[in-house]
């Protein structure tokens, strides 16, 4: 079996972070580890509080894994501070670590900023060039890029500067009022859309910690990055068409769409 490891916070709500991961690592076929950089009290209203990991303890987890179990690739979440980005990037390198999928996650869909300046300058120096791909969605790219997206051709040269700036390939989420769930993938200076298919669904919690953990569970797997990326999509596309219902605000989505059996027969 192939292997993948999630470095992310924890989700108490189970709807993203390392919850939503490592539901998505399993139903794609791999086996799931996790490093955790922070633990949150949150559920499908909010967060109400995060308590951070110290970077010493973040070191001895991806110690276990690497020197145990090496994973075939590894997804980065939500990462908040400088001090946890140099930590990670340190073991990345010193493990020779390989599919690297790196969600940088740093502006809420509200708008608001989720890490400080700090952090996102270690991130740019020290993380990103370290990935494969990275997953940023359109208010990301506007940070990473330093400029206004808000058409398809500006995703277009946004992709590209990034691209150039980092070394890697992006995948530039659609959404935010531009395009709906077409995707596009920048690699080595060219363009591929993935377009989708919008849902009627307003629980989308998690969703990008999905398709990223879904992408990188691809690449464990020997995909090559383009089908890694329509399968993680058509993946997703699954967990919200199936419209599951849960909790008070944007609830999560059924990662265990496709998964079928007795075990999962209620008895009572």
């Amino acid at each position: 079996m192939r292997t993948a490891l999630t470095i992310a916070g924890s989700d108490s709500g189970g709807g993203a972070g390392i919850q939503a991961d490592i539901k998505t690592m399993t139903a794609n076929g791999v086996y799931a580890m996790s490093a955790v950089t922070a633990l949150t009290a949150q559920n499908t209203t909010g967060v109400t509080d995060i308590m951070e990991v110290t970077p010493e303890f973040l070191a001895k987890q991806l110690d276990a894994v690497f020197t145990d179990i090496y994973p075939d690739a590894v997804k980065t979440g939500m990462v908040s501070s400088s001090e946890l980005i140099e930590t990670i990037a340190d073991k990345l390198t010193e493990y020779k670590a390989r599919n690297v999928v790196v969600d940088p996650v740093m502006v809420a869909t509200s708008g608001a900023r989720l890490i400080s300046d700090d952090a996102i300058s270690t991130l740019k120096e020290r993380l990103l060039p370290l990935a494969t791909v990275i997953t940023p969605n359109i208010p990301e790219a506007e940070v990473l890029s330093g400029m206004k997206i808000a058409s398809e051709d500006d995703m277009i040269k946004a992709a590209k500067s990034i691209e150039a700036a980092y070394g890697c390939a992006v995948l530039l989420k659609g959404g935010h009022s531009i395009n709906d769930a077409n995707d596009l993938l920048c690699r080595g200076g060219e363009i591929k859309w993935f377009r989708g298919r919008r849902i009627d669904n307003p629980n989308t919690h998690g969703t990008g910690c999905t398709l990223s953990s879904a992408i990188a569970s691809n690449l464990a797997k020997g995909e090559s990055l383009d089908d890694a990326v329509l399968y993680a999509k058509n993946y997703i596309s699954g967990a919200l068409a199936a419209m599951l219902d849960l909790g008070k605000g944007s609830g999560p989505m059924n990662h265990a769409f496709m998964i079928e059996g007795d075990f999962r027969e209620v008895k009572a």
